[in-house]
């Protein structure tokens, strides 16, 4: 199953792997359903070259979006690690943002190059517990590409780059 994310840049299409990480697809295509991303942006991109994290000892490139604003997420959902479900944040790959295990709602990111500090084990989030990788990039990786490299004041994208829809495709 994949969907597609229509940006002000460009498309970019994801394959999602529902057999692998059921619950965490199933949340991404909750918000999807309820027209979540349908006016929301990428908002952030996360960049070595040049850094954009003087405070972070472990560096990632990585581009994050999600929600419109004013949409309430739904509940928190379990956090699939990457130990269970076998999944790697290598380049593409599309993945749910989280701040502690187990809060993980809209915000996803795609990776940019292989980010294996991201995984279960990753030293990125100090509860190396990593984050629930989904899915990854079929078409569009240029687009996410020509995002990460958008300009950014620090690691805020701007202007933000509208997602003007986001649709599945069976």
């Amino acid at each position: 199953m994949r969907a597609v994310f229509l940006t002000e840049l460009g498309e970019i299409e994801v394959e999602l792997d529902d057999k692998r990480a059921p619950a965490t697809v199933k949340n991404f295509l909750r918000y999807v359903k309820a027209k979540a991303y349908d006016g929301g942006t990428f908002y952030r991109t996360v960049t070595t070259e040049p850094d954009n994290q003087p405070d972070k000892t472990i560096k990632i490139n990585v581009i994050q979006g999600g929600a419109r604003e004013g949409f309430k997420a739904f509940p928190p959902i379990a956090l699939e690690r990457t130990s269970k479900t076998g999944l790697k944040h290598k380049d593409g790959v599309l993945s749910m943002a989280r701040d502690t295990p187990d809060s993980a709602t809209e915000a996803i990111f795609i990776c940019v190059g292989d980010q294996p500090e991201l995984d279960f084990g990753g030293k990125r989030n100090p509860d190396g517990q990593g984050f629930a990788a989904f899915g990854k990039v079929v078409r569009g990786m240029e687009v996410v590409k020509k995002i990460h490299k958008s300009h950014a004041d620090g690691q805020a994208l701007t202007p933000k780059i509208a997602i003007k829809k986001v649709v599945q495709k069976p």
